[in-house]
């Protein structure tokens, strides 16, 4: 194997069920749900789950919603605007704990 994430395993993943078909179904029952349209459109939901995919680094996820993004008419543009919010909300995560770090500095330097 080339590389840990073997790309041929996404289409693998409706099996996951192999090992425990109960879990899997209510799991595959529940993903179709949230990605059915609702007050978000399945290609807001898929630029979601894009920029959700660049966060958690799921290669499998960023390959999966690269298509998926692609087949419901989004652009390159809007594709890479929205790993770029991914980016930001995750490098503000980061930021914002630093004041955790500041209170106990400060609590620690009295």
């Amino acid at each position: 194997m080339e590389t840990y994430y073997n790309p041929e395993d996404l289409k693998k993943f409706g099996k996951i069920g192999e090992f425990q078909k109960e879990l899997a179904d209510k799991f595959f029952s529940y993903y179709g749900a949230v990605f059915a349209e609702g007050a978000l459109t399945a290609r807001e939901k898929s630029l979601i789950a894009l920029a959700v995919a660049h966060t958690v680094q799921c290669a499998y996820c960023i390959d999966a919603y690269t298509s998926d993004t692609l087949e419901k008419g989004c652009s390159e543009q809007e594709m890479m605007e929205a790993v770029h919010v991914a980016a930001a909300i995750r490098g503000g995560a980061s930021l914002v704990h630093g004041v955790q770090m500041m209170n106990k500095a400060k609590e620690l330097s009295m």
